[in-house]
């Protein structure tokens, strides 16, 4: 029968636990590139348009998926469609980004917005106060709750990895097991249209020319075969972590296509190309189309071809007092109080891309299944959604007040009937 003192400890050999050695250890993840993110849905990477309202309206996956393209559709003789590609491009630009233009010239790459600051940060003090009158005083633990990254009963913001710090200030390094880790970079970017954007050297703008329409070339010679070469050099000699963004505005515009351009044979073909590249590099290309209705309606054959081969389709439609400044009945129509942005058309989405069972367009939240307006200022192309103006002579329903009497509150002259 053996005995042991009661007093004595365990040895430290039997109660430590090995630690696991540094062969053993799980590599560390891939950092991502500049400008992209991984999808909150299914983990595939995403980058933004440069435009935050639209990048909440893709199938929830809170940007524009890799390897897809989007073409907007707009009427009228309005060129809003070309905001939206001017702030993709420019994003692109100061991601480090490869930007490919096709149809136009260095004059089109001159005018693209200059860059104020981080959209999430502008977010943050130039709304933050709006945000915090409008926000629901409920116990501060669930405050933070549908939103993603939020942890419920807890102060501390989530983390933000993709937000940049601010201007003049250096953020430290963090380090996992000895190995450096560089600060995160921010995902998108606030502009401004008044402004020019400087674009870096070591980043060049590439133009992909288009025949020239008064040059008369053969129609029976595609003008879209050598913007299907050049892009496949391009992605061919650029290093596997190189994101590129193609931009194709006013496509088969009369000024800067051939007449033969819209024939069948040569436009879906292009595309049929075009989507043949986004899926060998799902990981590397996006593409975004802006098509004037103008000349193309919906209606026609071709352009639901269009349609079918790309993977968003999103649809302008300016108010027609854009177009008749003499009609002041209409001018002051779509708000629906004085501090709001007056809406410049309305926003239909008739198609999102990577819109799957883990999907689903993001639910109310986004917006999806209600009217959706765009409102176009100095820094922002902003989608939300579409409410009917105030009764013509409310004048407090036309402030934002609740209620009549003073500040909006009620009184009892307003209880009573």
């Amino acid at each position: 029968m053996s005995f042991r003192k009661r007093n004595v400890g365990l040895s430290s050999s039997s109660r430590t636990p090995q630690l696991p050695s540094q062969s053993n250890a799980s590599p560390l993840a891939p950092t991502p590139p500049p400008g992209t993110r991984p999808s909150p849905i299914d983990g595939r990477l995403t980058t933004s348009t440069g435009t935050p309202s639209l990048d909440a309206l893709l199938a929830g996956h809170a940007g524009f998926a890799l390897g897809t393209s989007i073409l907007i559709e707009e009427g009228g003789t309005t060129d809003f469609g070309g905001a939206l590609l001017r702030y993709y491009a420019a994003e692109g630009v100061v991601q480090g980004h490869r930007v490919h233009l096709v149809g136009v010239g260095e004059l089109w790459g001159r005018e693209l917005p200059g860059l104020v600051g981080v959209a999430e940060g502008e977010e943050l003090e130039g709304g933050g106060k709006g945000k915090r009158s409008e926000r629901m005083k409920i116990a501060w633990r669930y405050e933070r709750l549908g939103e993603f990254g939020g942890v419920a009963g807890s102060r501390a913001p989530p983390p933000t990895p993709n937000r940049a710090p601010p201007a003049g200030s250096t953020p430290p390094a963090t380090s996992a097991g000895g190995v450096f880790t560089p600060p995160p970079t921010a995902f998108c970017h606030t502009f401004d249209l008044t402004k020019r954007l400087v674009v870096p050297s070591r980043w060049p703008l590439s133009f992909l020319p288009t025949p020239h329409p008064g040059t008369n070339p053969d129609p029976q010679t595609s003008p879209f075969t050598s913007i299907l070469h050049a892009l496949t050099a391009h992605l061919v000699d650029s290093p596997p972590n190189t994101i590129h963004r193609l931009v194709i505005p006013t496509l088969l515009s009369p000024a800067m296509y051939p007449r033969h351009a819209s024939q069948p044979q040569h436009l879906l073909r292009f595309l049929h190309g075009l989507r043949g590249l986004l899926r060998k590099y799902p990981a590397q290309l996006t593409a975004m189309i802006t098509l004037p209705l103008e000349l193309f309606p919906r209606d026609t054959g071709l352009v639901r071809w269009i349609e079918l081969l790309s993977d968003g389709v999103v649809e302008l439609t300016p108010f027609p007092h854009l177009m008749d400044s003499s009609s002041p009945a209409t001018t002051t129509s779509g708000a629906a109080t004085a501090q709001e942005d007056q809406p410049q058309g309305m926003v239909k989405i008739h198609r999102l891309p990577i819109f799957h069972e883990k999907g689903g367009g993001g639910g109310a939240a986004s917006g999806l299944g209600e009217d959706l307006a765009f409102t176009v200022s100095r820094r922002k192309f902003a989608i939300k959604a579409f409410s009917l103006p105030p009764v013509e002579g409310d004048t407090d329903a036309q402030q934002g007040k609740v209620g009549g009497g003073e500040g909006g509150k009620q009184t009892t002259v307003d209880i009573e009937f």
